[in-house]
């Protein structure tokens, strides 16, 4: 009975090592490395916000998902820098036709 316990207490180590082991060599399957506690990895530039600025938006992940201040800053961001793209074409627009 005893040969039995230590051959399973010896098998649950070396299943340990060889867990930590592949956990420190191959990570945690991210594709970008973890940020520090507090950091924020949601940058969008203080004006003209392209395409390729908003596909690179990353967000920090919390517990259930995304943090909701960032999510609500870049949509906030995102709306009004399409407000003034549309006036700024509605007045294009209206210098261009004289009849409006």
């Amino acid at each position: 009975m005893t040969t039995v316990l230590i051959y399973l207490v010896v098998m649950a180590l070396v299943a340990a090592v060889v867990f930590l082991l592949a956990s420190v060599v191959f990570g945690r399957g991210e594709e970008l490395p973890a940020l520090p506690p507090g950091a924020s990895p949601t940058r969008l530039p203080a004006a003209d916000v392209t395409g390729d600025d908003v596909r690179s938006l990353r967000f920090q992940l919390v517990l259930r998902g995304y943090r909701m201040t960032e999510v609500d800053w870049v949509l906030q961001r995102l709306g009004g820098e399409i407000d003034q793209l549309r006036a700024k074409v509605a007045e294009l627009e209206k210098a261009d036709d004289p009849s409006r």
